[in-house]
């Protein structure tokens, strides 16, 4: 049953890269517009004292710092709702509350990708970039 889910997973993600690629951008979902995004590099290790998770912390945050790129941001259940399917531009920053989430973008170098307050490492630039916020628990 694990390996049909996953395959599942799969394929819908190829679906929606190849959608977003070459579909029409369409900007639909609950995304937010600009919110800040502390660009210091954030994420540190949690205090070893602490007990659980900030809630104040998003699950995902995603701003372009290099050129505009297609992203699908998607709620990783089978037949999970797509979030955001489009081109996001310099400077654009989305913040994402929901998870699990799965994350394709045409050029993963062109994302600062924050999951749960950690900066991701850096994707190459010009190449697909895919990302996976698991639920916090």
């Amino acid at each position: 049953m694990a390996v049909v889910a996953a395959l599942a997973l799969l394929i819908g993600g190829g679906v929606a890269l190849v959608n977003a690629v070459t579909g029409e951008p369409e900007n639909s979902g609950p995304s937010v517009g600009a919110p800040s995004v502390d660009d210091s590099g954030g994420g540190g290790d949690p205090s070893p004292n602490a007990t659980s998770p900030d809630p104040a912390i998003s699950p995902l945050v995603i701003k372009v710092i290099g050129p505009a790129t297609s992203v699908v941001v998607r709620v990783a259940e089978t037949g999970g709702k797509v979030l955001t399917q489009g081109t996001l531009d310099t400077g654009e920053t989305r913040k994402y509350d929901e998870t699990p989430l799965q994350v394709v973008a045409t050029n993963g170098g062109s994302l600062k990708v924050v999951i749960y307050g950690r900066v991701q490492p850096a994707k190459p630039d010009g190449r697909r970039g895919d990302w996976f916020v698991k639920t916090r628990g």
